[in-house]
Formats: structure tokens, sequence, C-alpha cells
């Protein structure tokens, strides 16, 4: 095996934000939307993923969530999520067990689902106690690729079925630890299982599977391992970061456990205020540094800064907040400040 490349925290992040299009919003349109979207846009907070296109794409508006390119999923730990269309099978067969009761509850379930609808859309909770069983237990449906679903936030989803994809459950696993690589700049089989809400064998036989794609790497937080394609990218000068950026809660930006943790949020007293016990709140992100987490209620954007802020950057934090593309509150949102910015 070849020595492990050392990676450092500034080269690791700023792949991230690279791969994440955090750096510059992509021009609008489906090519945009989808490298958005690599690594799924979490969405089990209401509008969560537009929010997330906000931060990565150009002229996002209050529908771009609904894009005939994308679709909404229950993805990774049955979490709600916004994928491209044609990425969908990656995000919910790539989490299906190759054999044992977990798949064949699956298989069992989306058969019975697809009996009952018989072509129809209807509320999740309505379809399961009309067919006897805890609504909830639809979920498990997800994976093998025949369920799509659509949550506004304010009701409880509705499902309809699709065909089944053409795509072999190992090579959905397979890229979607690609992804996983991709986006989080290196990882481990256990990170791996932990976003995706895979077993553990499970998550272990990807990394295997991709053995040659591999190379090892040392990061400041301990070993692990990059895709190959991405070295260039990990080794090249960081690019300046942009000034500023909301991220909602659980953006896939911040889908981070354990020790990476701390490749974030160096200083260990801030992390339980962006990793919370309950609702995680959206970070702020400062010339690409989390500065500050934020919350919003009605039309009021409430932000606990952690450092006091330039008057540049405030002004940069209000126009960004002002710029949120939220159908209920458009052009009508004001910041309030707290933390280090109390006013």
């Amino acid at each position: 095996m070849a020595a492990p490349i050392e990676l450092t925290r500034e080269q690791i992040l700023s792949h991230r934000r690279a791969a994440g299009a955090l750096d510059r919003r992509l021009p609008p349109g489906p090519e945009s939307l989808r490298r958005a979207a690599w690594a799924g846009l979490p969405d089990s907070m209401p509008r969560a993923a537009l929010v997330a296109i906000h931060a990565r794409v150009d002229g996002t508006l209050p529908g771009t969530w609904e894009d005939p390119s994308l679709v909404q999923v229950w993805g990774p730990r049955f979490s709600a999520y916004v994928v491209a269309r044609e990425d969908a099978a990656v995000f919910t067969l790539g989490r299906l067990p190759d054999k044992g009761p977990r798949r064949a509850r699956a298989e069992t379930t989306a058969d019975q689902l697809e009996a009952f609808l018989a072509g129809r859309t209807m509320s999740y909770a309505d379809a399961g106690h009309a067919m006897g069983i805890d609504p909830n237990m639809l979920r498990y449906a997800t994976l093998t690729g025949r369920v799509l679903i659509r949550w506004e936030g304010a009701r409880r989803p509705t499902i309809w079925m699709v065909p089944a994809p053409g795509l072999d459950p190992v090579e959905a696993r397979l890229e979607l630890a690609r992804r996983h690589l991709h986006a989080f700049g290196g990882s481990t089989p256990a990170a791996f299982g932990d976003w995706a809400g895979v077993k553990p064998d499970r998550a272990q036989a990807a990394f295997d599977g991709l053995a040659t794609e591999l190379v090892p790497a040392r990061t400041p937080v301990g070993d692990g391992w990059i895709l190959a394609s991405d070295e260039a990218s990990l080794r090249a000068p960081a690019v300046t970061p942009a000034a500023v950026r909301l991220l909602p809660s659980g953006d896939t930006y911040l889908l981070a456990w354990g020790r990476d943790r701390g490749l974030l949020v160096e200083d260990a007293r801030r992390r339980d205020e962006l990793w919370t016990s309950r609702v995680w709140p959206g970070a702020l992100l400062v010339d690409g540094e989390v500065a500050g987490v934020w919350r919003r209620a009605g039309a009021v954007v409430d932000i606990d800064a952690w450092r006091r802020l330039s008057p540049d950057e405030r002004n940069r934090v209000v126009a960004e907040a002002e710029s949120l593309p939220l159908p209920d509150v458009a052009g009508r949102l004001r910041v309030r400040w707290g933390g280090a910015e109390a006013d």
C-alpha cells in the first residue's frame, strides 16, 4: 500500500467547498442543479433544500426545488432529500441490503404499496393506515428505488410509485460511496455508514469495492481515504472562498459526526451550538469558515455570530439573508443579531 498523502485542514475544507459549489455560485440550469445535489440536499427542515440550492446556484427562485430535473426521496437515514431525478436510484437503491430480512421487508412493502396505490398519489399516512400498518414502515419501500415523495413542510409527504430502476444495488452503493468521498474530501467506512445510514459491514464492503479508486490519506483528525480522482483538487491551491453563505439546517456540508466535526469547527465549545441535541440550526459561513449559527422564524433571521464581524461582512450577511428565495417572506426578511454581534 502506498504511503498516505498528508492533507491539511485548509486543503480538505477548500476541496469540500469546491466540490459543494460553495465558493462560486453556478449558473442557473439543470446541470448546475445536479451538481449542487451531487451528494443530495437534505430537506427534513421545511425548504432546507431550497436554501441549500440558493447557496450554490445563481438565480434560485422559490420554486427551483420543483424543477423537473429534481425529485424528492426518502434518502440517507430515511430523511427527506432533494436529488437529481437521474440520480434517485443512487440515494435509495444504494442503501438496499444485499440480503436478509431488511431487504425482504423493503421489497415486500414496495410490492404491497404498489398494489394498494394502483397508480394513485396519496398521503403516506393515509396509505399506511388504509393498509393496516404504521405509515413510517412505508419508508422501507424507498430502498427499492420505486417510491418518490413530495413534502412541502406543512403536511405529511405524499407518495407514489415509479418503475424499478435499472441499476444494480451494489453498483448504486459504490456510487453513493463515491459521492460521499467526493463531497467530504476523504472519509472512512464508519463515517460513510453514519452519513448514508447503512450497516458497518455494507459500508466496509463499499470501500472494499472501491479499493482500486482509493488513496490513503492522513488528516488532522485521523487517517482515512480519498478518491484518487480528487487528489489534484485536494492538493490544489485554495480558491478564495465566498464572502458569505447561509447554509440550512442539515446541509450536506455540515453532515459531520465524531472526529470530523473538529475539522469543520476547531473550537470545541462551539460545536454543541451547531450540532445540538435537538434540531440543528443553520450555519453562517464567512470567508469559508463557520462564523456562527442562524435560525428563521417568519420574516426574522436570528444570527448568533461567534466573532465580531466587520461592517462589510455584516452588510454581506444582511444582503445574503434578504436574498433568500422563500415564498412566504420574499423581500421582507430582516436580520436580528445575537452572540458577538448582539445589537
